[in-house]
């Protein structure tokens, strides 16, 4: 039975191809690539995925032989609440548009495309694998005029296509609505998001488990900051940070 509902899906699939063609979310051409629906192979070809030698803070690579412990320019100012970082692409052309396109334009299909980059950056899941995944949240008023959390879905994204064990919990909130980080420097960010997260009622963390914050992108690392903070003094031993890009 299985076999035949995956034969009808394929079907299906190439039916829809036929009548409606893939076309590229960033350049609108014709996606032809096999196993892409969203980007074109020219698009998705210019996208930077992050892998080698990198920054332990944040996961912004290093060219060349840089030492593995090296923290990078974009981290020279903070002082992480967490162990380590790891992203999947820089946040530039394609991988870009498909961020603003979720974030803004309710593209959630997208979330198809981030997951395949995801498993194409070089030990992305490896680093997620079997860990507790904490989506940073959004303000209940922000959440309900957006109408999803894309950090939360993107969390989701990664659990499934990292598997074995790897899962998605919130245990914290947004209790301060605060305004777009948009423009605002390092030091303003920090001073924004002062009192911003806090742990959910009824939330306990348990201190042997590997908990990973998720966000869509690393920026200054600022809310990655602030919400790791609220972890670390709930008791977690073992935290980590990933977002899908970094720019």
């Amino acid at each position: 039975m299985q076999t035949i509902r995956a034969g009808l899906r394929s079907w299906l699939r190439a039916t829809r191809d036929v009548w409606f063609p893939p076309v590229c979310v960033h350049c609108h051409g014709l996606v032809e690539t096999p196993g892409r629906r969203f980007l074109c192979d020219a698009c998705a070809r210019r996208i930077h995925r992050v892998g080698g030698t990198h920054c332990t803070t944040c996961g912004y690579p290093f060219a060349g032989d840089a030492a593995v412990d090296r923290v990078c320019e974009h981290c020279f100012e903070l002082e992480p609440q967490f162990r380590e970082g790891r992203t999947a692409v820089l946040l530039r052309g394609p991988a870009r548009t498909l961020v603003l396109e979720i974030k803004y334009h309710r593209a959630l299909h997208l979330f198809d495309e981030v997951a395949l980059l995801a498993r194409e950056a070089e030990g992305f899941l490896d680093f997620l694998r079997g860990a507790a995944l904490v989506p940073v949240p959004l303000h209940p008023r922000k959440e309900r005029e957006r109408g999803f959390n894309q950090s939360r879905l993107l969390a989701r994204a990664f659990a499934r296509a990292a598997g074995d064990g790897t899962r998605v919990v919130e245990p914290l909130r947004r209790t301060v609505d605060t305004r777009t980080q948009t423009r605002l420097d390092r030091r303003a960010r920090q001073e924004n998001l002062k009192n911003a997260f806090a742990l959910a009622p009824r939330r306990r963390i348990n201190p042997t488990d590997r908990l990973v914050l998720v966000d869509d992108v690393f920026t200054t690392g600022a809310t990655l900051n602030a919400c790791a903070a609220v972890l670390r003094r709930a008791g977690c031993v073992n935290l980590d940070v990933a977002t899908f890009g970094h720019g």
